[in-house]
């Protein structure tokens, strides 16, 4: 039903079922994953008004939530480098079920799991909707790489539209090569000091 695709490793299908609505895969060499991708294979698809909570464990930090899958939204790429917080989420997801392999470990080579618990829609919603709010803003930043970009280019016409004429810019605008750079400096040394919280400012 599931599948599951760490970035630069094959494809997992290899999922294991914990009881009729939990499930998990295994997650070798866990501290080298940045990204991973979550979907439904497409043979079997959820019951009506039912969806799946999505949780990643690191050993011996329990289980996080990390999002969801429904009908309507069959995939999802999670980035879990850098998002995953100290303290489970949802440390009881998956009481009951199979506990994690080695789950005291904690060398560089550890195995995590990710986690999937199938529940009536309106629950999933429910849980989603108390993720904090940085980690879904983090998310929705990473998801939507074409807003990113709007908001990008939109800061760079702003930056040389103080360098045009009282024309303003047009197709047919000349705009020396120093400005741009000069624009690239200020915009790099803003991202690295305060991430691009100020792109999102910009655009209300």
């Amino acid at each position: 039903m599931f599948g599951c695709l760490v970035a630069g490793r094959l494809l997992q299908t290899n999922l294991q079922q914990v009881d009729e609505t939990h499930a998990l895969f295994e997650l070798p060499a866990a501290s080298t994953i940045n990204h991973i991708c979550v979907f439904l294979l497409g043979t079997v698809p959820f019951p009506d008004g039912y969806g799946a909570t999505v949780h990643f464990h690191w050993p011996g930090r329990g289980f996080q939530l990390l999002g969801m899958l429904s009908n309507d939204k069959p995939s999802a790429i999670f980035r879990l480098r850098g998002t995953f917080s100290a303290h489970p989420s949802h440390p009881a997801a998956f009481a009951g079920g199979a506990a994690p392999p080695d789950a005291a470990a904690a060398s560089a080579d550890v195995t995590a799991i990710l986690g999937l618990a199938i529940a009536p829609l309106a629950q999933v919603a429910q849980q989603v909707a108390a993720l904090p709010s940085a980690v879904a803003r983090r998310a929705d930043a990473a998801g939507d790489a074409t807003l990113l970009a709007e908001r990008i280019v939109k800061h760079l016409f702003n930056y040389v539209s103080g360098f045009v004429g009282g024309a303003g810019v047009v197709p047919d605008s000349m705009v020396p090569m120093g400005i741009i750079a000069r624009w690239y400096e200020v915009f790099v040394g803003k991202v690295r000091n305060a991430g691009v919280g100020f792109l999102e400012r910009d655009a209300e």
